[in-house]
């Protein structure tokens, strides 16, 4: 409304002055003379500058026809290679590779983000088992941009941890880690790598990073340090010095029954009787019901070497806190038969047999039988030793 007031109230004030106005322009141009009334001139100025303007605006549009054409057909390419891209991406999580790598190509060759496209390609090429195309998508994302060079060699990293070419990973890691140092995900890759290697100390130590940023389930990080420490374990079992000097440095929260009952039969087949009673001893002390479920007692049971009496001592301290455990009465009668304490270990050893029959129980009573001359006692327990019903314990 304000506007057409305004339009309004112009046109009635150039109305006005025209009509007071009562000059005229006289133009000579000889032999000729032109005399036009000022309004007409004035009228006549202002149509002559709109023809112009409209002319030199159509001459140059026209004139810039071909580069508009050329931005259109750019702009529809980029468009169109985006939409490409985003098929690439979309087919790649959809596991249809062939697509996604003939759309990361189609993306690439159109320059949209020709890194990501050049990755995404590799990666398509690794899941069809192409290992040409996907070296040459790789050189490919690292010719593009420097920026890309992390992301590559992340991406090289985990497709050779998927061929199982885990020293090549760690180089792969070594080289990322040089530019962009120690993230979580990298740390993830190289410790599959190093699990690969069977670098075991190399995969505590990443495990313990790892864990300290909250990165892994705590129920992972236990399994692969339990897996860590036994094949450490198994790796010192021949030398009870280096078994003994590996435990010192395993903490105690990692000191699972599994690693403790490993350690303890390594050091118990090395000699070591009196390291396997301290590490035996300490666990079952303080051990829960997961520890003494374990074959923890019947180890200390079997210890021949070192104080047989402070050994029944301390089961005997044991017992009287678990009045049933069958493997405890188990290492008892082993241990009191040691010590020729007959009568001791032949009511251990029935007690143990009337919480749980096992083979075992069976074949001590057995040699028991034979060392006190009970011939009929030794042939029964043999034969019930011998049942397909009985399991080793």
């Amino acid at each position: 409304m304000f506007w057409i007031l305004a339009l309004f109230a112009l046109a009635a004030a150039v109305a006005l002055g025209a009509s007071l106005n009562d000059g005229y322009a006289l133009i000579v141009l000889h032999p000729w003379r032109l005399e036009i009334s000022l309004n007409f001139l004035v009228l006549a100025l202002v149509l002559l500058f709109i023809a112009f303007h409209v002319i030199l605006r159509a001459w140059s549009l026209t004139m810039g026809m071909p580069r508009r054409v050329q931005e259109y057909r750019r702009r529809r390419q980029r468009e169109k290679s985006g939409v490409v891209f985003q098929e690439a991406v979309r087919f790649l999580f959809e596991g249809r590779y062939g697509q996604a790598l003939k759309r990361a190509g189609e993306a690439y060759a159109a320059g949209r983000a020709p890194g990501l496209a050049a990755l995404i390609a590799a990666r398509a090429a690794q899941r069809l088992g192409e290992p040409s195309r996907q070296q040459e998508w790789l050189e490919k994302a690292k010719q593009q941009d420097a920026r890309n060079e992390p992301a590559t060699l992340m991406l090289e990293a985990e497709m050779l941890n998927e061929e199982r070419r885990f020293a090549e990973a760690l180089a792969a890691l070594a080289r990322l880690q040089g530019k962009l140092g120690r993230h979580i995900a990298a740390l993830r890759i190289e410790l599959r790598a190093r699990q690969g290697l069977g670098d075991w100390d190399g995969v505590l130590k990443l495990l313990r990073q790892l864990a300290k940023r909250d990165a892994l389930p705590a129920e992972t990080v236990h399994t692969l340090a339990v897996k860590a420490h036994l094949a450490n374990i198994v790796r010192c079992a021949d030398d009870s010095t280096a078994l003994t000097a590996y435990l010192r440095t395993v903490p105690a929260a990692e000191r699972s029954a599994d690693v403790v009952l490993a350690a303890s039969r390594g050091l118990a087949l090395a000699g070591a009787d009196g390291e396997a009673q301290k590490l035996i001893e300490g666990m079952l002390d303080h051990g829960d019901d997961e520890v003494w479920q374990s074959d923890l007692a019947a180890i200390y049971g079997r210890l021949s070497g070192g104080d047989q009496m402070s050994r029944i001592a301390r089961a005997e301290e044991w017992l009287r806190q678990r009045p049933d455990h069958a493997g405890l009465l188990l290492a008892l009668g082993r241990m009191c038969a040691r010590q020729r304490l007959w009568g001791k270990a032949q009511s251990y050893l029935e007690a143990s047999l009337s919480v749980e029959e096992t083979q075992a129980g069976h074949l001590e009573l057995a040699r028991l039988g034979d060392q006190l001359e009970r011939v009929d006692d030794a042939n029964r327990h043999y034969r019930a030793a011998v049942m397909p019903a009985n399991d080793e314990k």
